[in-house]
């Protein structure tokens, strides 16, 4: 493998078949000494990479001499495979998510196009081939960082503030509030005999929905989850895919993630929902748990105007002579339960988290494109008011700390691009995944420019008098 850790999850790696694989079907072609895929694209499109084996049919003497070749089948090699990622934007990933435990998936809103998949940390692929020693592989298996996982698809976590396109769209679609609709903020909500915090300690005043998803306002979305129900809100998530696979084609074990609701608990807890919980899901904490990918297909249905599309990661498949046998098509799974005006408030909020100074994310700011996204700080831990243990937010230890999470596309009207990032521990949305998002976003639409760039210039060229 030339790249040597680089997208080494999404590609994948060869190793030896072993001989449990060789009693199944799917490997009887297969002998000793085979290498086969384990991981990645390797694994989930082995029987177009494979190829056949060739043989000899022979006449020989009572010795085992051979005397003469009667028949030769000619080894058939395997297929051509070209993916959808780009890779300058699956490097700038890779050098973004450098020292950090997460991910980065990036897509083409239209077409589901999968433009980048990085997980950190990687790993070298051919250690697998060439094989490694006991050493090496405890090594790999037992990095508390877990380098063999595929963060974009298997690491589940809680959604955190990105979680607030769903609560808004439910509360928009369901009637519990409108355009219109405010909200006074002083900094927490009372909530029976509990008082439940938001992030700014002074509040954020007067606002509405626009405004409280720009500036990430808790208490907005804790009154506005009270009213809907934890069950209203879990219609709305499944619909938008939360929940279940988005259909990836990697056959890695695309993680489902967790949608909770007033029967589920009952069933794994043996104990009634409590109203208090439903606020704690309104803003993305508490039992929700969704995957990087899950989110980049949320997102990129709101940019493209509400279809929801199915990642794609091949673009097509050759013969080793040329000859295209498969070309992947744009996949409508659905549409998210929304109305373009439902739709066209929370773009506006979107894009206000960006572009105004006061939204979460005003450093992800760049002048030539309009940004779209939302933050997200996913708590790994509750806080407790007060603990003097947890007075700094410098002095609690790295994995404590709560991971980062920033959603966005670009440019926000006709999107081309739209990216999911995760950082583990990365503590604020805004300034550890926001920068992130900033630099595979520039760097995709730059190279998009100039490719266009070079397209007019060869028109040009031919629209030239001789």
């Amino acid at each position: 493998y030339i790249g040597r850790q680089s997208a080494a999850h999404l590609i994948g790696y060869l190793s030896e078949v072993s001989a449990k694989e060789l009693r199944k079907e799917k490997y009887s072609a297969n002998r000793v000494g085979d290498f086969i895929g384990k991981f990645g694209v390797e694994k989930s499109h082995e029987e177009f990479l494979r190829g056949k084996l060739g043989g000899q049919q022979v006449e020989v003497d009572a010795k085992g001499q051979v005397v003469r070749i009667l028949k030769v089948v000619d080894a058939q090699p395997g297929h051509n495979m070209f993916l959808t990622i780009d890779q300058k934007v699956q490097k700038t990933a890779e050098e973004q998510l450098r020292n950090r435990a997460g991910a980065v998936i990036a897509m083409e809103p239209n077409t589901g196009h999968v433009l980048a998949m990085a997980s950190s940390p990687s790993f070298d692929q051919n250690i697998f081939v060439d094989g490694m020693s006991h050493k090496q592989w405890d090594a790999l298996v037992s990095n508390p960082l877990r380098a063999m996982e595929n963060k974009a698809i298997q690491a589940e976590y809680p959604p955190a503030s990105t979680y607030k396109i769903i609560t808004a769209m439910a509360g928009l679609e369901e009637k519990v509030i409108d355009e219109s609709t405010t909200v006074f903020c002083p900094g927490y909500y009372k909530y029976g005999n509990r008082v439940f915090r938001c992030w700014k300690r002074g509040g954020h005043g007067e606002v509405n929905v626009t405004k409280a998803i720009a500036e990430s306002c808790d208490v907005f979305f804790y009154q506005v989850g009270q009213k809907l129900g934890v069950d209203t809100l879990a219609y709305y998530a499944k619909a938008c895919g939360l929940g279940s696979a988005t259909g990836i084609e990697l056959a890695d074990g695309e993680a489902r993630g967790l949608v909770p609701t007033r029967a589920w608990k009952k069933k794994r807890m043996g104990v009634a929902w409590q109203g208090g919980e439903t606020l704690s899901i309104s803003i993305g904490q508490s039992y929700n748990l969704v995957t990087p990918i899950q989110m980049l297909v949320l997102t990129s249905a709101v940019a493209n105007g509400g279809i929801i599309k199915k990642p794609l990661i091949l673009k097509w498949i050759e013969t080793a002579e040329g000859k295209v046998v498969y070309r992947s098509k744009s996949q409508r799974m659905g549409r998210l339960p929304a109305t373009v005006e439902t739709l066209q408030i929370i773009q506006t909020g979107l894009w206000d988290v960006v572009n105004k100074q006061e939204g979460t994310a005003w450093l992800v700011h760049v002048p030539w494109v309009d940004i779209s996204g939302k933050t997200g700080t996913a708590q790994v831990v509750s806080r407790k008011t007060g603990d003097p243990e947890l007075k700094e937010q410098d002095e609690v230890a790295d994995f404590l700390k709560p991971h980062a999470w920033f959603v966005a596309y670009a440019p926000s009207v006709e999107p081309k691009i739209a990216v999911s990032v995760i950082v583990e521990h990365g503590e604020h949305g805004s300034s550890g995944a926001g920068p992130i998002a900033k630099e595979v976003i520039t760097t995709y639409l730059k190279g998009l420019a100039n490719r266009n760039a070079k397209k007019e210039e060869a028109f040009d060229q031919l629209r030239a008098p001789f």
